[in-house]
């Protein structure tokens, strides 16, 4: 069931908001002076785009923290006064922040806001009992995160135009590093025989990646993590591992373990470790970038897969 409890609770009063914003003095990001320019993103892997791109010019916050699940995420006050000190916001569109339109409209966000998956063309698929749903996942193919990186760019010059040079730098080098990554999944994955590239995921954030890199993901959840798989859906998932001799399951940091478990226990497939899909590592952990994080999963999946 969908949480909104704190939404629903924004459907705040006129007097609510004022009474968050006698409290705090809204700081105009642009002005001479004022830098960094403050942007906050959604969630913690578009944080980390803008970072790479806004260097020292930007302070950047995330919603969604490392670790945590933005289908599901419950804003709080304190995001309220986090969007009104902000020049700018970040999000994924795809349908991915289903709570982010009514948590703006609560606060009065007048900023600029960038939807990074604005160009992208998204996957669609099917799940829930054949709902045609957008797969939001857009960034888990690196040729995807360039587009976001690009718009992220724009919006940052849009808002802050005295560090244009700065940011579009930054961007080409960046985009270099992430098309560097890309050609090194795909030549590490393509040495493994394609009839050999299945993998098992607690749920379907993987399907950007394996259109990419030609690697079939299946998962006993849908691409959102707000609904429960069946127990009809899981029994043939669990059939299907038996038949294709899957050897490893995996589980994302920001889902539960235990469907992961069951799935090892019913089939012998193995644990193949943590890897990382909506979102980072705590700073220290082995995804706390998103370039880290795809190399983290790469490293991950190419071990499973490859012929004992």
């Amino acid at each position: 069931m969908l949480r909104r409890t704190f939404l629903a609770g924004l459907a705040l009063s006129r007097g609510s908001i004022a009474a968050v914003l006698s409290v705090m003095t809204v700081a105009d990001p642009v002005m001479a002076g004022a830098t960094p320019l403050r942007v906050v993103a959604s969630f913690s892997i578009l944080a980390d785009l803008v970072r790479q791109v806004g260097g020292n010019a930007v302070t950047v916050g995330s919603l969604v923290g490392p670790d945590g699940d933005a289908h599901v995420y419950e804003p709080r006050p304190k995001d309220l006064r986090t969007l009104l000190a902000a020049g700018l916001l970040v999000r994924n569109g795809l349908g991915l922040e289903g709570w982010m339109d009514r948590l703006t409209q609560a606060a009065g966000f007048t900023g600029r806001v960038v939807v990074a998956a604005e160009t992208i063309v998204p996957r669609t698929m099917t799940e829930n009992g054949g709902t045609i749903a957008t797969d939001p996942h857009a960034w888990q193919d690196p040729r995807n995160a360039v587009l976001y990186v690009q718009a992220i760019t724009d919006g940052l010059i849009a808002v802050d135009a005295s560090n244009a040079s700065e940011y579009r730098n930054r961007a080409a080098h960046y985009i270099s590093r992430i098309t560097e990554t890309d050609a090194w999944i795909a030549a590490t994955l393509g040495a493994i025989p394609p009839d050999q590239r299945r993998i098992i995921t607690t749920h379907d954030a993987f399907g950007y990646y394996g259109a990419r890199y030609g690697v079939e993901f299946l998962s006993p959840e849908g691409i959102n993590t707000e609904f429960e798989p069946s127990a009809k859906s899981i029994a043939a998932l669990v059939a299907q591992i038996k038949r294709d001799k899957i050897r490893a399951v995996f589980i994302e940091n920001m889902t539960s373990p235990r469907m992961a478990q069951m799935l090892a226990r019913e089939t012998g497939a193995v644990l193949g470790g943590t890897v990382y899909s909506d979102a980072l590592s705590p700073a220290g952990g082995p995804a706390a970038t998103y370039l880290d994080m795809l190399r983290h999963n790469t490293t991950l999946f190419a071990a499973a897969l490859r012929p004992s």
